[in-house]
Order: structure tokens, then C-alpha cells, then sequence
């Protein structure tokens, strides 16, 4: 039997980690091709934890985070760094993700050695530069550079046909985030209780432990926010809604893992640290994020990969952003895009929590992103073109 030809899947932030981690699962059944997992490194204290929660580790891990790094340097290293790489094992294709800064220097480092890029969760788009900043960017830069695009939906498809990429480059695959989630929940689902174990991780306070983790029926929000273009006043907005909220409604907690970030941990904490109904939590690990999912009323989020995560788990989401590269869980209703202005967040919420009908309406709408079967998908194209 001839050689395996090795698949270099690159991975930088957590969520590149949680979205490749099926696909990498999947090539290792392959006859044909031998995934590599290579690490860059870009977030450096959320990737082992992200890493852990598959029970995998890197194959080669770069390292590069520096404290305090800004993205032009960033970029730099990263393309220097995986160019090397990629130099010295040539191997025969590369896989990114998504649209960070690891993705779009990846893409590029594998364009000059001449090694195909097959680029996942292609196609989103806003159409505005700077919103999702630099997001929006990156991942227009990477269309262009890619032999595959594995588009997560039909729409995502017709944007990039839309800008001239060929058609049989383009591969809808549906999300692999869905087929991470699905792997997860299960692999959850089959543990004992995790409540006290999930508070101790994340520093739950006792009295929100006691009122609402560990109360059947207690209803409470999860919340995630932590985007560059919130800093400044729209985290004060958000902070400002989220004391409305729990002062409108007495019987209603929020539980918030707040980001590492100081441009977002410090606001967050300094407006919201006082209130007992507000748990203001440490980063969740993957394991625990799909159990607080699962068991929140609904979501208050800025991530992309709660857009598509929660509808799974029957959990309606509230965007608070302007614009979202994934139109498609609007169009289906199980995302809503509201913004950061407190009197809609406050308005938003008020009819998920006071009209039962329409929040179970919204719970059971299919969700848009995929049947758990992208990974799949993608290890079929390439064993094909390999």
C-alpha cells in the first residue's frame, strides 16, 4: 500500500480547535490521507483546554502568542513560522478555518510553497470590512487562495460564486461545529451530573450555584461578548442592559464567562460585579460551554459559533451585533440580530421570557448549519483529489 499523504490541519484560536477537531477525527480513518494537527499558538491559554476536551493534542505546536500582540506582528509570525514549516515536510495539502489571523497567514504561507489550501466554513460574509474587524477581511483575502471551499450552507455557496470562484471548487458540507457539538453532547450526556463540577471550574458564586444551577426550572441566560468592535461604549450598553434585564425580571439570572481580554474583563467587571444574579464566571472549556448550552433558557451572544451551536440544543440566540456573516439562523429565526442598544436587548428578551408560545416556537425551528456529517464530507473531496 503506497504512503499516506499528510493533511496539515491548522488550528490558532479555540474555536479553529473545536470546528477542526471532527474534521481531524475523521481524516484518521482515512486509508488514504494522514491528518497533522499544527497548533500556532495565537491563543495560547485557551488551546489546550479546547485540545483536551477531544482528547487530542497538537502535533507541532508553533507557540507564537507574545503578550500584548497586535495583529501586524502577529501576521508576520505566523507567516514566517508555518512557511517554514510547510517548507520543510511539503505536505500535500493544507486545511484552515474560519477567518482569525492564523487563517488567512496559513493560507498564505501554503500559497507561496504551492501546497493546495481547502479552506472550512468558507463563504461568510457581511460585505463590510470592518464588521466583523478583521474577520471580515481575513476571510475575503483566503477565498482566493484555496483549491476547496467547504461552505457550510447554500448561501455561503452563492457569495463565493458570486465573486467568480469557480463552482467545482465550491463543496457544501454543512458546519463541522454541528458535528463537534453533537460529538460533545453526547460524550456530556453520558457523564454523571457535572453542575458542581462545572461551578468549580469556572468559579461559579454559591448563591447562583445554589438559585439557579442547582434548581430544576430556574430559568437563566447565558451570555457571551466579547467582540473588538463592543470595546468601549457598546460593553458599557451591554452591561447597562444586562442590570435592566435582571431588575425587570426578579426571577431571572445570567451567568457570563467573561473573556480574558482586559478591554472586555474590566468594564464587564467594574458594572456588572456586584449583583448576585449576575455569576460572572470564568472561560468555559468546550465540555463545560455545550453543558451551559444545554441547560441556559436561551443565549445573549456576539460569537459566531453560538449562532450556530445553540439552535442544535433547542436554545434561541440573540445577536447582539450589527451585521452577522451568518444570515442563514435569521432567515430560519433561530437567531435574531438586535444589536447593542439596551432598550432592544431589554424589549428582545422581554418576549423570550414572558410569551411561552413564541419561545417554544423558536426552540424547535430546524437549525440551518448542518446534520453532523461535514467532516465527513470533506474527507470524501479530498480522498477524491488527493
Amino acid at each position: 500500500m503506497s504512503e499516506k499523504k499528510k493533511v496539515v490541519v491548522v488550528a490558532g484560536t479555540r474555536p479553529e480547535v473545536i470546528k477542526m477537531s471532527s474534521v481531524y477525527m475523521e481524516l484518521k480513518n482515512s486509508e488514504t490521507l494522514e491528518p497533522v494537527f499544527l497548533s500556532t499558538g495565537q491563543h495560547r491559554e485557551m488551546l489546550a483546554q479546547a485540545f483536551g476536551a477531544f482528547d487530542l493534542a497538537p502535533d507541532h505546536d508553533l507557540r507564537l502568542m507574545q503578550p500584548g500582540q497586535d495583529l501586524t506582528g502577529l501576521t508576520a509570525r505566523v507567516l514566517q513560522a508555518v512557511g517554514d514549516y510547510l517548507k520543510e515536510h511539503q505536505p500535500a495539502a493544507v486545511l484552515v478555518q474560519g477567518d482569525t489571523t492564523s487563517v488567512l497567514a496559513s493560507a498564505m504561507a501554503a500559497f507561496y510553497q504551492g501546497i493546495p489550501v481547502g479552506h472550512v466554513e468558507a463563504g461568510l460574509r457581511t460585505y463590510n470590512m470592518y464588521s466583523p474587524w478583521p474577520e471580515e477581511m481575513n476571510r475575503r483575502l483566503v477565498s482566493p487562495l484555496c483549491r476547496w471551499h467547504f461552505l457550510p450552507t447554500e448561501t455561503s455557496q452563492s457569495n463565493l460564486l458570486s465573486e467568480r470562484i469557480p463552482a467545482d471548487a465550491c463543496h457544501v458540507t454543512g458546519n463541522t461545529v454541528i458535528d463537534s457539538l453533537l460529538w460533545m453532547r453526547g460524550k456530556v450526556n453520558s457523564e454523571e451530573d457535572r453542575t458542581k463540577g462545572v461551578a468549580e471550574r469556572l468559579k461559579v458564586p454559591d448563591s447562583f450555584r445554589t438559585n439557579f444551577l442547582e434548581e430544576v426550572g430556574k430559568r437563566w441566560i447565558l451570555v457571551t461578548a466579547h467582540r473588538r468592535e463592543s470595546h468601549g461604549g457598546g460593553f458599557d450598553d451591554i452591561c447597562h442592559a444586562l442590570r435592566g434585564l435582571v431588575e425587570a425580571h426578579p426571577d431571572v439570572g445570567i451567568l457570563y464567562p467573561v473573556h480574558l481580554n482586559p478591554a472586555v474583563r474590566k468594564p464587564v467587571m467594574e458594572q456588572l460585579g456586584d449583583n448576585e444574579r449576575i455569576a460572572l464566571v470564568e472561560p468555559a472549556g468546550y465540555e463545560d460551554f455545550v453543558w451551559l448550552m444545554n441547560r441556559c433558557y436561551f443565549a445573549l451572544s456576539d460569537s459566531g459559533g453560538v449562532q450556530e451551536e445553540a439552535p442544535s440544543l433547542g436554545k434561541p440566540v440573540l445577536v447582539m451585533r450589527e451585521t452577522t456573516e451568518r444570515p442563514e439562523g435569521v432567515v430560519a429565526g433561530t437567531c435574531l440580530l438586535i444589536g447593542t442598544n439596551p432598550e432592544r436587548i431589554l424589549a428582545e428578551a422581554k418576549v423570550l421570557l414572558e410569551d411561552a408560545n413564541e419561545y417554544q416556537r423558536r426552540s424547535q425551528l430546524k437549525n440551518p448549519y448542518g446534520d453532523g456529517k461535514a467532516a465527513e464530507r470533506i474527507r470524501t473531496v479530498l480522498e477524491s483529489d488527493l
